[in-house]
């Protein structure tokens, strides 16, 4: 009995790890595939491997730079895909070769919880680019190109200091002047007239309201001390309240002054209550105050009005010379303003010079007229681009500006229209300008095989209709980029503006097209030393593509 059950135990056992062993093998399925099997040289082949795991499986994919001769240019970002209870990671190599021929992608291992599974073999073919030199445009060798040194640094910094130094000197200058410039001083025509004014700055000031009782009082009583002591010639600001009152008696019976009691009684009553305030301390109420600066108000007038009026006689010839002195001086004031305005113009101009100078030395002479004066092509050239299609049968080309639709019945004669069942004009500007474009899509009504040489003398014909005068014309063949053969003419114009005053030297080139009885043509033109305008042409030209005739 316990051997049979020992027997039971055993097959068991045998049991649950070949059922174990089923699982591990089951869960340790790897996929192999590739995207294309046949290349160019250079290009890139994707591997793809993917692993079927449980989600407590660990995988590890092998890190190369080579899988057998093939070189491993990219290693992607492994994707986990969640199937159920289940896991399924893809990774994928890209692969490369520089030489032809046909290889072979080894079995890659693949560490499934630490054991390796292997991935399938592929073979693939690497080919050679075809060259055909004889259709294969052929470009002159281009100049060497100054390379742009890093260490000009210095002359912006250089440049920099001295816009510095300038705006200092300018700065010191003016401050220098203002200092020298003594602060005007406010000239009174009169005793009473001074008085007044300075009753009303201290008013403003708000001495009392902000506490600074004795200060108010103190400004108060001496403006009226000062106007006593310039208008009756007694030293007012020396004496003490009592002397001063008698000192306004003794002079009122001398000079005849009509002061009444009740003047002098208010004089009185203002000055001693000032000396309280000042020497005692004292607070007088709001009221108080009011009352007493209307007081000294009061007195000043009557002060004023008492004094009698003395007619003196003017000498008509010191008068005059007073008059003369004033005009001499205002006439002063006059030339040292229009002399500091004139010498600010000029450190102004100055700096102007400097900088433009600075800028023409780091930056170039065209550097500065591109910049300050304005180029119309610079801003086409650095302004947004349109990639768009026009007329049929349809050019791509990028240009820009957007060209606009033209009504082609205003620009071909009729006998020329009449030849066409579909005619597409496209265009901006014209041949008097900066830059002119012009795209144009032709269907002729009958079967014609369009002739481009016959197409380009037709052209050049329609400029010297427009005017264009002294035209050169040289032609070739021209290939886009996808290998559509057409020609290509260029050469140079002289154009004139439409009231034949000024003209310009012109670079234009045309590219003519024929398909499905249909001419497509592009017209170019800049002024022929303009470097914006040749950037412009080289990259629109660059950018052209056809589409097939739609029937």
């Amino acid at each position: 009995m316990r051997t049979l059950r020992l027997r039971k135990k055993m097959k068991l056992k045998l049991f649950l790890i070949l059922f174990l062993l089923s699982a591990t093998l089951f869960a340790q399925k790897v996929t192999t595939s590739i995207d294309t099997t046949k290349n160019k040289i250079g290009a890139e082949f994707k591997l793809t491997i993917k692993a079927d795991v449980d989600t407590l499986s660990k995988v590890f994919f092998p890190k190369v730079k080579n899988i057998g001769a093939l070189e491993v240019i990219q290693s992607y970002t492994i994707d986990t895909i969640k199937k159920g209870n289940r896991y399924e990671l893809i990774k994928k190599y890209g692969l490369t070769q520089f030489d032809s021929g046909k290889f072979a992608i080894p079995r890659i291992p693949i560490l499934i919880n630490g054991k390796p599974v292997f991935s399938d073999s592929l073979k693939v073919e690497v080919n050679e680019v075809k060259v055909d030199t004889l259709k294969q445009r052929m470009y002159d060798i281009k100049n060497i190109a100054d390379a742009e040194s890093d260490s000009i640094w210095w002359k912006y910094f250089l440049g920099l200091l001295l816009i510095l130094g300038i705006a200092t000197a300018i700065y010191w200058y003016f401050k220098k002047r203002q200092k020298r410039e003594k602060p005007v001083e406010i000239i009174f025509t009169s005793p009473i007239e001074k008085a007044t004014t300075l009753l009303q700055q201290l008013e403003s000031k708000e001495l009392w309201q902000k506490g600074e009782i004795k200060s108010y009082y103190s400004e108060l009583t001496d403006i009226a001390r000062n106007y006593i002591e310039e208008e009756i010639k007694i030293p007012a600001m020396e004496s003490t309240t009592s002397e001063l009152i008698v000192s306004l008696r003794k002079v009122a019976s001398q000079k005849k002054l009509k002061l009444s009691k009740e003047s002098l009684h208010n004089l009185e009553k203002v000055l001693q209550q000032a000396d309280l305030v000042k020497f005692a301390k004292s607070i007088p109420l709001e009221f108080e105050i009011e009352e007493d600066k209307k007081r000294i108000s009061s007195t000043i007038v009557t002060i004023h009005n008492a004094i009698p009026v003395e007619v003196e006689e003017t000498d008509e010839l010191e008068q005059w010379n007073e008059e003369q002195k004033e005009i001499a001086r205002l006439k002063k004031l006059k030339k040292q303003k229009q002399k500091r305005i004139v010498n600010a113009v000029g450190l102004a101009v100055l700096l102007i010079v400097a900088t433009i100078g600075i800028l023409i030395a780091t930056k170039g002479l065209d550097f500065v007229k591109d910049n300050l004066l304005g180029n119309p092509t610079k801003e086409l050239a650095e302004g947004e681009w349109i990639y768009s299609e026009y007329g049929n049968p349809g050019v791509k080309i990028e240009t820009p500006i957007v060209l606009k639709r033209l009504d082609a019945s205003k620009i071909m004669p009729n006998k020329t229209a009449a030849l066409f069942k579909e005619m597409q004009l496209f265009g901006n500007g014209n041949m008097a300008d900066d830059f002119y474009i012009l795209v144009s899509t032709l269907k002729y009504k009958k079967d014609t095989e369009v002739d481009l040489e016959k197409a380009i003398n037709v052209t050049i014909e329609s400029f010297e209709l427009e005017g264009a005068a002294n035209i050169i014309v040289k032609s070739e063949d021209f290939d886009t980029q996808k290998g559509v053969s057409g020609k290509k003419a260029f050469g140079t114009l002289t154009s004139f503006d439409k009231t034949k005053t000024k003209s310009a030297k012109m670079y234009y080139e045309v590219l003519l097209f024929k398909q499905d009885g249909g001419l497509q043509q592009i017209i170019i033109m800049h002024k022929e030393e303009d470097k914006y305008g040749k950037q412009i042409m080289e990259r629109v030209l660059n950018s052209v593509e056809l589409k097939q005739a739609e029937q």
